[in-house]
């Protein structure tokens, strides 16, 4: 493996590690500061590391070109579904500009602004957020990454799960 595919990958895998942890301590919090501020931290390095896996991308597989990017996510889910269409890289480019904005206003805002957030929006973040974790590693990966990235997903539900079954019980208290 060269040094920017095996850079590429590390990153990668940092920032589902450090979204998914701080995914994992948010849910499970129970309003708790120090499970929040874990949270923040996990979520905003998993943020830095996925903005050095862009860096990378685009470096070592792209050569610094948008249409480059463009026509290799039209190769991969060409090849995937027989589609040829490339617009998914708009959809990396919002997701990347969403995650940092989420970043720079859970630290502008304060610890707890993230669990006063409407529930739909944070639903609607994390499912967007989920949905693009499960086609990079699930859809688009395969061998040990596809498996990484459903144990992945699998974890997060469980998380959810244990966090809906929590506010159901208080809620009936």
């Amino acid at each position: 493996m060269q040094t920017g595919e095996l850079l590429t990958r590390v990153f990668i895998w940092l920032a589902l590690s450090g979204y998914t942890i701080g995914a994992a301590a948010f849910l499970l919090s129970n309003g708790r500061p120090a499970w929040l501020r874990a949270a923040r931290w996990a979520w905003t390095l998993g943020c830095g590391c996925f903005l050095v896996h862009v860096a990378c991308a685009f470096q070592f597989y792209h050569a610094w070109s948008h249409w480059a990017a463009y026509r290799e996510t039209a190769r991969q889910t060409g090849a995937t579904f027989g589609w040829y269409w490339g617009g998914g890289v708009y959809v990396s480019y919002a997701f990347t500009l969403l995650w940092m904005l989420d970043v720079l206003i859970w630290w502008t805002q304060g610890l707890a602004s993230y669990a006063q957030r409407p529930v739909w929006l944070t639903a609607a973040w994390h499912g967007f957020f989920v949905f693009i974790l499960f086609n990079g590693t699930v859809v688009f990966e395969r061998g040990a990454a596809r498996w990484f990235g459903a144990l992945i997903c699998a974890a997060l539900l469980v998380c959810w799960m244990l966090a809906r079954q929590r506010e159901n019980t208080v809620r009936g208290a």
